[in-house]
């Protein structure tokens, strides 16, 4: 996913020039001293509290993925080029009820230009999806996905370099399970070791180019516990460090980049949130950031790390405001916050992933809660 190949970026583009598009309602801005920011809102994007645009994943070429809901409450996966053109993506089969929140969302995309998300129909049942980089779209549907309302590949969510496709879906029986799919249309299904209230895959930068996959699962006493599912079926599962007699109750695996490096965040009886690094071989470190809150419910929660180890996630204040972070392999931390983020309880700016360069996509929430995109660079000031 995150091997740089130069034609690439040449297919890209070759595409997205001859596929209807829109501008976005865009502001460049600066992020205090750190680097520059970007903040963007898909046209056609409604406005009310709880619409917007959220940014999901970005390529190691610039290129973002994400999805909108517009003022019906349907959701709109979109594409945002490099040089900020948008296309629209509605996956076949999507819903269109008013209020539904049915529709299409766009949750990661290769280096090629492959995107791959997931679908809601007019019956509420999900499907996955493939874009193909040519504009094609192929749905997905694991052998074992049930059909009904509420069922079927809810999980979409990665895509690498090889194509192939990693999520988790709820069977017949609304049990999550974990899934990949080649190229060539070959699923793999899989259920990590003890899993007993289901397996999940995380979302946007959870399947690295080995074709290994993390996430969660829940175990019989109600636990929730990391995993990695190695690209030759084998599957650890881990729980974050225990740490000044803090009961963990909860561990999410939420990011692997090519060296088999997870990134995540444990929750402690309190809901308090811990980062971790946890590298190939079992070793597990924290890496919280400094500067975020240490009460009941706040934190520090990881959410992707790219293929130099740098990591970006969200941590909270004591107010429960919500601001960015990014950690370089050597430990520095940078504080991203968008300079029309809202200030209140669940306001703020909440990065999503990071690419090769060190670009974070994700979004932040105004003053009205409204949702909005925005993508960061450093200035490699720090």
């Amino acid at each position: 996913m995150k091997l740089r190949i130069f034609s690439a970026v040449s297919i890209l583009l070759s595409i997205v020039s001859y596929a209807p598009s829109m501008r976005t309602q865009q502001i460049e801005v600066s992020d205090s001293k750190h680097g520059r920011l970007i903040e963007f809102d898909v046209k056609g994007a409604g406005t009310a509290p709880g619409l917007g645009t959220q940014a999901f994943a970005n390529n190691d070429w610039g290129a973002v993925v994400g999805t909108y809901l517009d003022a019906d409450v349907v959701a709109h996966g979109f594409l945002r080029t490099p040089d900020g053109r948008i296309i629209r993506l509605d996956a076949p089969g999507a819903g269109t009820a008013k209020g539904s929140a049915q529709g299409t969302v766009a949750y990661s995309i290769n280096n090629w230009g492959e995107i791959a998300g997931q679908v809601q129909d007019d019956n509420n049942a999900y499907h996955g999806w493939v874009r193909h980089a040519d504009g094609y779209f192929e749905l997905l549907d694991p052998p074992h996905s049930g059909k009904g309302a509420g069922l079927g590949a809810i999980g979409t969510a990665n895509i690498n370099v090889q194509g192939t496709v990693a999520g988790f879906f709820l069977d017949k029986d609304s049990q999550a399970r974990g899934f990949l799919r080649t190229r060539q249309g070959a699923y793999t299904e899989f259920d990590a070791p003890g899993s007993e209230g289901g397996t999940f895959v995380c979302l946007e930068t959870c399947l690295n180019s080995e074709g290994a996959v993390t996430g969660w699962f829940v175990d019989n006493s109600g636990l929730g516990r990391g995993f990695v599912c190695w690209s030759n079926g084998n599957i650890d599962t881990f729980d974050g460090p225990e740490t000044d007699n803090v009961a963990i109750v909860f561990t999410l695996g939420a990011s692997i980049n090519e060296d088999g490096t997870v990134t995540g965040y444990f929750l402690d009886a309190n809901f308090l949130a811990y980062s971790f690094l946890r590298t190939k071989d079992g070793k597990i470190k924290l890496i919280n950031d400094p500067t975020a809150s240490t009460a009941a419910g706040e934190g520090t929660a990881a959410f992707s790390i790219n293929a130099s180890g740098t990591v970006t996630g969200e941590f909270n204040d004591a107010n429960t405001v919500m601001y960015g972070f990014v950690r370089t392999k050597d430990g520095h931390f940078v504080t991203i916050q968008a300079p029309h983020a809202g200030t209140a309880a669940n306001q703020g700016t909440r990065p999503s992933s990071n690419n090769a360069l060190g670009q974070v996509a994700g979004w932040y929430i105004d003053g009205n809660n409204l949702n909005h995109g925005f993508i960061w660079t450093c200035d490699g000031k720090d």
